[in-house]
């Protein structure tokens, strides 16, 4: 496929919305293929949530569990799916450095919006300048398309804070357009906004933190839960920019509190689930990983009808819709 239209240009946030960009699940099949039928449906979705764009392929996408055929279609399938609403950042990481290239390669002939890579996953680098390098090479076989550092030391095998690789990959990668930050460390967050200064996006990705995330001065985010709840960021967002603290905070706690009750009901897999409570269903997981069974499923519910979560993200849904 070859884009047929200009891409959607970067939706500003406004004074009182971030910039969330939805980390989307991968949808199956009942027989494990992936139902690139359904994404036209979710695309509309997440639009009509006030989701800014998507970042497809990864973690929550189980990208790394798919082949390279099937990222490639699942790119297409979003490019076309996501049209002038949504911008689509593909990640393209790979355990392989060539099978990245050709990602990125593929990805900068359908016209997406950005590419980027998760820090190495299987070997560690023998130095942070030779992930640089990577990263570098990556960026390379797609030297129009803005690149992204994904730094998410849980999943991968980068111990160097990025506020030390920031500069390196600036100097190094000439479409280098910021960092999706997916970490607890705080002050390395900080550091990156101000050595960005505003030339890089620095994504928060930890959802569960967004509102100490746009307190320390972040205006975008991609999160796995904005698939389902951003109208409940947009809300915490809205309160925080008009000073209402302590309102923020609320909305925050119960965001919060419902992402701990779906880790402890299964993490990704009972994220995934929530979206189908959501009304929108993405079947089951590709192994190693599998969806929760049906009991976990059913505490899994209760617990956030008793948090109130599906009522507060109704009433959110009703005041984004508001003009």
């Amino acid at each position: 496929m070859t884009a047929t239209s200009c891409p959607p240009a970067p939706k500003t946030p406004s004074i009182d919305r971030p910039r969330l960009i939805a980390a989307p699940f991968t949808p199956l099949l009942p027989d494990g293929s992936v139902h690139f039928e359904s994404l036209g449906e979710y695309a509309a979705r997440l639009s009509a949530s006030g989701v800014a764009g998507v970042f497809i392929g990864g973690t929550s996408g189980e990208g790394m569990s798919l082949t390279r055929e099937e990222r490639m279609q699942l790119a297409e399938t979003w490019l076309a799916a996501a049209g002038q609403s949504l911008s689509v950042i593909v990640h393209v990481g790979h355990t392989s450095l060539a099978e990245a290239r050709l990602l990125a390669d593929h990805a900068r002939s359908i016209g997406a919006h950005g590419i980027a890579s998760i820090g190495s996953v299987f070997f560690e680098p023998s130095s942070p300048a030779a992930w640089v390098d990577c990263c570098q090479a990556i960026a390379e076989a797609a030297p129009a398309t803005p690149f992204y550092y994904y730094h998410m030391p849980s999943m991968s095998r980068i111990r160097t804070k990025a506020g030390s690789l920031l500069p390196e990959m600036a100097r190094a990668i000439p479409s280098f357009a910021g960092i999706k930050f997916t970490h607890e460390d705080l002050d390395d967050y900080s550091e990156c906004l101000r050595l960005a200064g505003g030339r890089y996006e620095i994504f928060f990705g930890r959802d569960e933190l967004l509102l100490t995330g746009l307190s320390l001065g972040a205006k975008s985010a991609v999160g796995s839960t904005y698939n389902f709840a951003a109208p409940l960021y947009h809300k915490t967002a809205r309160l925080h920019s008009l000073g209402r603290a302590a309102e923020a905070e609320e909305w925050q706690a119960l965001c919060t509190s419902a992402i701990e009750i779906m880790i402890r009901c299964g993490g990704l897999s009972a994220i995934r689930t929530t979206m189908r409570f959501c009304g929108f269903d993405c079947g089951p997981m590709r192994l190693p990983l599998r969806a929760i069974n049906e009991n976990a499923a059913t505490v899994l519910h209760k617990e956030l009808i008793d948090l109130g979560f599906f009522d507060r993200l109704e009433q959110a849904r009703a005041e984004l819709s508001q003009p």
